[in-house]
C-alpha cells in the first residue's frame, strides 16, 4: 500500500515538470536573446560587415577595405576554409573563441590570429594563387617550412596600417 494519500500521486511529477519547463525556458530565452542582440545568423554569411559586429574587428575590416584584395576577397575568403563543412566548423571554432575572448575580456588589442588561423589564411593564398606560386610551393624552402606568404604580403589582405 502507497503512503501518499490520494489524489496527490502526480503532484511531484507535476512540481519537477514546471521547474523543468522554467529552467529550459530561462536558458533557451537567454540563449534566444543573446544570439539575436549578438547577430549570431549574420556571421553564416559571407557578408564582411558580419565580422565588424564586435568593435574589436573595426580596425581589421577598415584597413581590409584600404587592402588590394578588397575588389577580389572578402573575409570568408581568406579567413575560413573553402569548403562547406570546413568552412563552417572553422566559424564554430572561431566564433567560440571570440566569445570567450571577449566575454572575459581576455584577447589581444589589436586582436591577432592564432596559428590555426593563420594556416588557414596560408592555405588559401595557396589554393587562391596555385597558378603564381605552384613552382615554388614545390620547393617550400630551405628549411622545408611551408610557404609563409603573410610574412612579405601582410598589406595584400589588410592594407597599410594607419
Amino acid at each position: 500500500m502507497s503512503s501518499t494519500p490520494p489524489g496527490r500521486e502526480g503532484r511531484f511529477i507535476s512540481i519537477a515538470g514546471l521547474l523543468l519547463t522554467v529552467t529550459l525556458g530561462v536558458f533557451f530565452g537567454s540563449l534566444s536573446y543573446t544570439m539575436y542582440h549578438a547577430r549570431a545568423a549574420s556571421y553564416l554569411s559571407d557578408d564582411p560587415t558580419a565580422c565588424v559586429n564586435c568593435h574589436i574587428m573595426r580596425d581589421a575590416y577598415d584597413s581590409w577595405q584600404k587592402a588590394g584584395h578588397h575588389t577580389a576577397a572578402n573575409c570568408n575568403d581568406c579567413h575560413v576554409p573553402h569548403d562547406l563543412v570546413g568552412k563552417y566548423l572553422t566559424k564554430l571554432d572561431n566564433g567560440y573563441h571570440h566569445s570567450v575572448a571577449f566575454t572575459l575580456d581576455n584577447f589581444h588589442e589589436p586582436i591577432r590570429a592564432r596559428d590555426s588561423s593563420r594556416r588557414v589564411v596560408l592555405d588559401n593564398c595557396l589554393d587562391c594563387h596555385v597558378d603564381l606560386v605552384s613552382e615554388m610551393s614545390a620547393s617550400a624552402g630551405a628549411s622545408g617550412e611551408p610557404i609563409d606568404c603573410i610574412h612579405c604580403h601582410a598589406a595584400a589582405g589588410h592594407g597599410p596600417p594607419r
